[in-house]
């Protein structure tokens, strides 16, 4: 058990810390909205995403592999919601502004999971290397969901911390805007993989 659990433990820290669209929205959630009204966003994304990975383990894959229309669909509706969040988040002019802009809800982060290119390459890399068609797949798949609360929870914490933190730097509004300007480019940078696979 010790021997999968620990390449499952590297896979999901390496995965979870690195940059990509759930990261780059929580940092700018913590320095535009603060903490509290970040956390409904940051418990979507720590339970969220796990769930996904349970219901493509246990069967989702199987209709995507049947109805392959059906995730080309999601992929490009994935890719157009992630750009007018990366619109949102570019157009923000003031922390915790109170103009139509407000942080995810819970169930919003829980739904974003679905149309995250980074979290659909995590999802299925991870039962891709860690299942076995030999072994007990529930087992295997609740191992690798586990992991992800356990291990890319604390990850994603960090960059909201992060966020929060940078609010001492971008206290000046000209800073803020050209902070925003550039985390709304780089989250729309991050759909060009998937829009070009």
């Amino acid at each position: 058990m010790l021997e999968t659990l620990i390449p499952i433990v590297l896979f999901t820290f390496s995965t979870s810390i690195t940059p990509g669209p759930n990261n780059l929205m929580i940092m700018s959630s913590g320095l535009n909205y603060g903490v509290n009204r970040s956390l409904p966003h940051l418990l979507g994304i720590c339970l969220g995403f796990p769930a996904m990975i349970v219901a493509i383990g246990l069967g989702l894959g199987t209709l995507f592999s049947r109805f392959p229309l059906l995730h080309e669909i999601i992929r490009w509706a994935g890719i157009a919601y992630l750009l007018y969040l990366a619109w949102r988040i570019a157009s923000t002019r003031e922390m915790g502004s109170t103009d139509n802009s407000k942080p995810f809800t819970f169930l919003q982060a829980v739904a974003f999971q679905w149309v995250n290119p980074k979290g659909w390459i995590m999802a299925v890399g991870a039962l891709a290397a860690f299942t076995s068609p030999s072994g007990e797949m529930w087992n295997d798949v609740a191992r690798i969901a586990l992991t992800f609360v356990a291990v890319g929870g604390p990850c994603i914490i960090v960059w909201l911390l992060f966020g929060v933190g940078l609010k001492r730097v971008l206290n000046n509004p000209a800073h803020l805007r050209r902070f925003n300007i550039t985390m709304g480019l780089l989250l729309a940078a991050s759909v060009v993989p998937m829009a070009i696979d």
